[in-house]
């Protein structure tokens, strides 16, 4: 691995990424959070099956067109408004083409459900005849349309139950008619799968076309979350849905398959505890081998079953166990060859890439080092090629690379030094690179398989030329001794333009810190907070322990005491920060968001009136009131755990909270609910604290809205203004 090499300066280590005139900067928290200073993107390019072209939809959402990923040249038009026979609509918001492209899946009137889960009307589109009709006679949305591999049928969900259209029989036909809202689910996922598993759909058609497997989900007696929605009416509503606080009920579920010819339903033999999670569910390349991915609740335990869809028999292939937790986010990385499969592991203390044969035989660990694996990006089935994401020269950094299963030798694919993000084609034989540093937003390009660039998508230099004359300041990395007196923390430093040295400014520590997040990031961003320096107020941002990128034992080290090291680790860097001739150590403050919120009033509670202000939004007060998945992952249950839950609570910590905290929260935050701002306020009511709370009526966890946002922010620096100065 290379080293990232620091400048050595005191008991700081700075590098400083060029000097711009010390002027009044040209920027104003208008144009922050307008978007002003973001960097433009592309239209989505969604794969072929071949991997050798692309289909986006045309700038006026009117068409989808073919192209070639090679030359960037349109081949074909699969779907046109204007000549499809029966179109009655001008545009649409989204689309899917079917392996064999003979068929275009449309869809308009998107609803949200949850996060990333919708609801909309769909349109199939036949590309030979070129003729429009509804996808379903059904009055409801359809969720989650999956395509059969052979492209002649396709499955969704209707209203919690399975059904499936036969494009070459013209028939619509329902699978499961046992679904009910707040009760049983089939092929969808609840709330909690959704958030913290990453997945809406559970549901896979076999290879031969012939089995659709499916979980079923039955949350029947997991409590139900309620909150009001007022939207300016004389009398509110209310949003009820499930969701399993910690230690609490879960959903239990099952593994189905439906035989499309018999049209039969048979539960599979999977072993699963009562109350054990199946995240996932695919098939390999041999259609009576379903592999079946389980988690025990405490998410130590990991395993792949091979289920036969037809005799419903399991097979354990894959076992792993920790004594942390299997990080869930690794299991889009299991990818099926023909006779093998991969799997990312942290079992030697970074996470890398391990190839099994289908007996679940260990055949070689891909991908070695004392650096992470960041992100598995997909496989050339062809050439038995891996492309992967690694923070490998840097924990600030990432690089993508490709390796071959058999030869070894990783190639590094990504030409530049920075932070680089990389989606392949299908096969990997093309991919669109993301890349910028601290300095430059982001250039997007065009590459084949062997990394040679094959044209800009995007250069961004309408903006490189607005953030030259807008003067930001100079972010100066820096590094910090954490609170164990052992580890040094990566962070970065902001000065205001005209920054004077034998001044003594405030500072604000912008900060996360929630498990394998990463703040500190040799990353081009322009946001809010650069409105701080034209207040005079530095602004710092150091990422403790428990953040990513530096292996297993620094990101996992927080486990079972979520909130103490994070906030030793915060309370440590503002004493250091404090130590600076420039900082007036009166005058330190700190904020953040969701997590970030959290950790805000523990330090404010455990810093012993270091931190003079904070500003905590949307924070959790208290892990008992989170959901099941991402809280036990963490902590296990409360029934298991009472001293961390107990210890790391800020509702528990309420009297021991020192300096000028403001409060912010949504009313219709469906994640993190307004109930622990509600509770907090409460407990400090209680110990006698003072502090100033303000809510955002209708708004959910993101608190959404040009001018909402800028509203928020005028709040959060005249908070910083009026107690820091």
């Amino acid at each position: 691995m290379k080293k990232f090499l620091f400048t050595v300066i005191a008991a700081v280590t700075i590098v400083t990424a060029g000097v711009l005139p010390l002027s009044a900067q040209h920027y104003k928290l208008e144009s922050l959070v307008s978007g002003e200073f973001t960097p433009r993107g592309i239209r989505e390019m969604v794969s072929s099956a071949d991997g050798v072209h692309f289909y986006q939809a045309d700038p006026r959402q009117r068409a989808v067109i073919k192209y070639a990923y090679a030359t960037g040249e349109a081949v074909d038009t699969l779907f046109n408004t204007a000549t499809a026979r029966n179109c009655n609509f001008d545009t649409f918001e989204g689309f899917l083409v079917s392996p064999d492209e003979n068929r275009v899946l449309l869809y308009r009137d998107r609803e949200q459900v949850y996060r990333h889960s919708f609801r909309a009307h769909y349109y199939y589109h036949d590309v030979r005849r070129n003729m429009v009709r509804k996808l379903s006679e059904q009055s409801s949305k359809q969720m989650i349309p999956t395509f059969s591999p052979d492209g002649k049928m396709v499955a969704y969900v209707i209203e919690n139950n399975i059904w499936l259209t036969k494009f070459d029989f013209d028939t619509e036909s329902q699978v499961t008619k046992d679904g009910e809202w707040n009760k049983v689910i089939n092929g969808a996922t609840d709330w909690v799968y959704e958030e913290e598993f990453g997945t809406t759909r559970l549901m896979e058609f076999s290879p031969d076309n012939r089995q659709l497997a499916f979980v079923r989900t039955d949350e029947s007696a997991v409590k139900e979350f309620s909150f009001q929605t007022f939207n300016k009416q004389l009398y509110p509503d209310y949003y009820q849905f499930k969701y399993p606080k910690a230690g609490e009920t879960n959903s239990t579920v099952e593994c189905r398959v439906f035989d499309i010819e018999s049209r039969t339903i048979r539960t599979l033999d999977v072993p699963l505890d009562a109350d054990g999670y199946i995240p996932r569910i695919k098939f390999t390349h041999d259609p009576d081998q379903l592999a079946v991915m389980t988690l025990n609740r405490d998410q130590n335990r990991f395993n792949i079953y091979f289920t036969s869809p037809r005799s419903t028999v399991s097979k354990l292939v894959l076992r792993e166990e920790s004594k942390y937790y299997i990080d869930s986010n690794w299991l889009n990385s299991i990818y099926f060859l023909k006779d093998r499969f991969t799997y990312v592991s942290e079992k030697d203390g970074y996470s890398h890439i391990y190839i099994y044969a289908v007996s679940g035989t260990l055949q070689k660990q891909l991908t070695t080092g004392s650096y992470d694996v960041t992100a598995f990006l997909g496989v050339d089935e062809q050439t038995e090629t891996v492309f992967y994401e690694a923070a490998d020269e840097s924990p600030l950094q990432r690089n993508i690379y490709k390796v071959n299963i058999n030869k070894g030798h990783p190639q590094k694919l990504s030409p530049q030094t920075g932070y680089n993000t990389a989606s392949f084609s299908e096969q990997g034989k093309f991919f669109v690179n993301r890349w910028s540093e601290v300095n430059t937003p982001t250039v997007i390009t065009l590459h084949d398989a062997n990394g040679k660039q094959l044209r800009v998508l995007e250069d961004n230099q309408s903006l490189r030329t607005k953030v030259a004359s807008a003067q930001f300041p100079q972010r100066e990395y820096i590094d910090v001794m954490a609170a164990d007196g052992i580890t040094r923390l990566n962070g970065w430093i902001l000065k205001p333009g005209d920054f004077n040295p034998a001044k003594k400014y405030p500072v604000v520590l912008i900060q996360y810190s929630g498990p394998n997040s990463q703040q500190v990031l040799d990353r081009y961003s322009a946001d809010w907070y650069y409105a701080l320096l034209n207040e005079g107020i530095m602004v710092a941002c150091v990422d403790g322990r428990g953040t990513g990128a530096r292996g297993e034992e620094f990101r996992k080290s927080t486990y079972m005491n979520l909130g103490i090291k994070e906030s030793d680790d915060q309370i440590a860097v503002a004493r250091h920060l404090a130590s600076l001739p420039y900082i007036d150590e009166k005058g330190i403050g700190i904020w953040g968001w969701s997590y970030g919120g959290y950790n805000v009033l523990m330090s404010m509670s455990r810093g012993n009136a270091l931190f003079k202000a904070g500003v905590a939004i949307a924070p959790v007060t208290d892990y008992r009131f989170y959901d099941t998945v991402y809280t036990e992952r963490f902590m296990r249950t409360p029934q298991q755990n009472k001293q961390g839950y107990d210890y790391g609570s800020p509702i528990a910590l309420a009297s021991r909270l020192e300096g000028d905290l403001l409060l912010i929260h949504g009313t219709a935050d469906d994640n993190v609910h307004f109930q622990n701002s509600v509770e907090y306020s409460r407990a400090l009511i209680e110990a006698g604290k003072h502090f100033d709370m303000f809510f955002f009526p209708d708004k959910d966890h993101s608190i959404r809205g040009e001018s909402t946002r800028k509203y928020l922010y005028e709040r959060v620096i005249d908070h910083f203004k009026r107690n820091l100065k």
